[in-house]
């Protein structure tokens, strides 16, 4: 298995050229080898946003994204509130829910690639959002204060992290009590064979990394995160596995009968306890964060 390190590092490299395509042609991909992607329709990345959602946005945040999924449809975001997308790419789930808590709200992204953020913020430019700010930096280490954000949301990224526990764990600092965290991202339901999880060209294709339903389940709840719940939307079959598998040095054809119906693509729900339902030993904690955070207070 690569270190989280050669995970990251590859991770970087691939989103980097996936932004440089779009900024020149129109056309990127992620979840699968990118050069087999880009002759023809990506099982995961394919047909996540409705026309009335797509033609919201720039044309170039649409064709950046790189998802599995639409959290921004799922996800309950009200007026006013501050919305925070992990690994926000090109930008789209941004823009998207910037229009959705409006201009008393604020909707930040987070992304760790020059590449993306430079296209994120021409996307910007180009939507004329002033409630849209984007950040650098990585998942594991979010550069917010504590209790600052009232969602988080985030689109078939934290899958490809190396260091899940900790990702969870600063989103959950991030989040004001009673805030919710709402993403989409690729689950695995049953084994999956070993050739596929030692693949980092298949992690960097969201497959690899991958956790099961359980133990995504039972890291929330390690995190502190209460509520958890996961909601399947759409279930990879064999001939989806052929084209996620492709182009990788394996053997195709007697692997992906062998993850027929295995991936799938889940909105995964938690949210955070308000101090009131914290257990005592972490009540004193969270107030304390929340007197020193400068953006805690409405």
């Amino acid at each position: 298995m690569s270190t989280s390190t050669d995970v990251s590092r590859i991770v970087r490299e691939k989103y980097a050229e996936a932004a440089q395509r779009v900024a020149q042609s129109g056309a990127a991909s992620c979840c699968g080898p990118v050069e087999a992607a880009c002759c023809g329709k990506d099982p995961i990345t394919s047909d996540l946003y409705d026309p009335a959602q797509a033609g919201a946005v720039p044309e170039k945040a649409l064709q950046a994204s790189l998802g599995c999924g639409n959290p921004t449809a799922l996800a309950e975001l009200r007026p006013g509130e501050t919305v925070l997308d992990l690994g926000s790419g090109g930008g789209i789930d941004v823009l998207l829910s910037a229009r959705r808590v409006g201009p008393t709200g604020q909707a930040f992204g987070l992304d760790m690639t020059d590449e993306m953020l430079a296209l994120a913020e021409e996307n910007k430019r180009k939507s004329g959002l002033a409630n849209v700010h984007f950040l650098k930096g990585e998942i594991e280490n979010i550069p917010l204060p504590d209790n600052s954000v009232d969602v988080i949301i985030s689109n078939c990224v934290i899958n490809l992290s190396g260091d899940k526990d900790r990702v969870l764990r600063e989103a959950f600092r991030v989040l004001r009590p009673g805030g919710r965290f709402a993403v989409s991202d690729v689950v695995v339901r049953g084994e999956v064979p070993p050739a596929i999880r030692r693949s980092v060209e298949l992690w960097v294709g969201c497959v690899a990394g991958a956790l099961s339903d359980t133990e995504y389940l039972a890291k929330l709840a390690a995190a502190g995160f209460g509520d958890a719940a996961i909601e399947v939307t759409r279930v990879y079959d064999v001939d989806d596995a052929r084209g996620f598998l492709a182009g990788q040095g394996i053997d195709v054809d007697a692997l992906a009968p062998q993850v027929d119906g295995k991936f799938v693509s889940a909105f995964i729900r938690a949210s955070k306890p308000v101090a009131g339902d914290l257990p005592r030993s972490e009540q004193s904690t969270a107030a304390a964060s929340c007197r020193t955070a400068s953006c805690c207070a409405r």
